[in-house]
């Protein structure tokens, strides 16, 4: 049966996905065993996954900066910084393959997308609303970028070893665990606008997203139809999970597309396919190129952090304790 999954590109996409969404969530599990130790509340030490510092992309895009200005790697969230180097690389040459293969908002996202298409709740706003939706999201990036540039090496120092970031990620998993009512009103606004408007968070407030999408512009991949071939039946535009008119384009180079290649997995023409775009007459490439592509990706990137030491964080489990024991250390910077 996997293999049968596997045998068309929207069984690769949503196989990576899953793959990904457990590992997300058996790391989130771990984190949190990890979490009870430092806390006191549990007598037995959990390795603490170092992954977890996905979820920290501030932190990460400060980091990167300091690595930029001294050549230096950040030791408090090391692997933090190696997936936001990760996701910037597969932005650049693979789309965004980030946000539709590994990123598990994207993979909620996409499958809440799919489940309001089989209610009957999804729709596609016209475009001059689809760009207005979107400006959310780039005036996000743009606050973080300029605020980032705008912070001195002194200053960048000061955040990266304060009390705060060092303890961010256990305060990423307090803000969630319990989640208290604000938190509940937003995650609902956000599943019921996700049901209605195709990827409503990656579309209209992710700043990762948008900066990924920016770079994604560069990309030499990108999705090509065959105008010849084409019936124009709509089936690719319906499927896309972002909502991009494919059945417009020749090329589909939005900011929004993630690879996914969920609109040549409809084609009944078989129109759709993905190209580099390097040669004056660019060739179809294999589509299990884009997920295949990201996971070996991501695999090397991760190999070389580990055998590299720029992997697990140097903070020690004693200073991480006594952080914990007192919270107000970490609630307040």
């Amino acid at each position: 049966m996997l293999r049968d999954t596997l045998k068309t590109p929207s069984g690769l996409h949503r196989g990576i996905q899953i793959l990904y969404l457990v590992f997300s969530v058996a790391l989130g599990l771990q984190f949190a065993l990890f979490v009870a130790w430092l806390l006191g509340k549990s007598p037995l030490l959990v390795p603490r996954p170092p992954a977890v510092e996905a979820f920290l992309p501030i932190s990460a895009l400060l980091a990167l900066r300091r690595l930029i200005l001294t050549g230096n790697w950040d030791p408090v969230h090391p692997a933090g910084l190696a997936i936001f180097l990760f996701a910037l690389l597969t932005a650049l040459l693979l789309r965004k393959s980030f946000c539709g293969y590994i990123c598990p908002g994207g993979t909620l996202s996409f499958w809440l997308f799919r489940l309001g298409q089989r209610l009957g709740l999804t729709r596609n706003p016209p475009a001059w609303l689809t760009g207005l939706l979107a400006l959310p999201k780039y005036l996000l990036l743009a606050f973080f970028l300029q605020a980032t540039l705008r912070m001195s090496l002194p200053e960048l120092e000061a955040f990266l070893n304060a009390p705060f970031n060092l303890a961010a990620d256990s305060k990423m998993l307090f803000f969630f665990l319990p989640p208290d009512r604000t938190v509940c009103i937003v995650l609902a606004l956000l599943i019921l606008g996700s049901l209605v408007l195709p990827s409503f968070w990656c579309r209209c407030f992710c700043p990762y997203g948008a900066l990924l999408g920016l770079i994604s512009l560069l990309s030499p991949l990108a999705m090509r139809r065959e105008t010849g071939a084409c019936t124009g039946c709509g089936r690719c535009r319906r499927a896309c999970p972002q909502g991009i008119a494919v059945d417009r384009k020749t090329r589909v180079c939005s900011t929004e597309c993630t690879g996914c290649q969920e609109c040549a997995s409809v084609c009944p023409q078989r129109c759709l396919s993905l190209h580099l775009d390097l040669s004056p007459r660019p060739r179809p490439l294999p589509w299990q190129l884009m997920g295949a592509a990201t996971v070996g990706l991501l695999l090397l990137l991760w190999l070389w952090a580990r055998l590299s030491g720029h992997w697990v964080s140097q903070v020690p489990l004693e200073l991480l304790r006594s952080l914990h024991e007192n919270l107000s250390a970490i609630q307040h910077y």
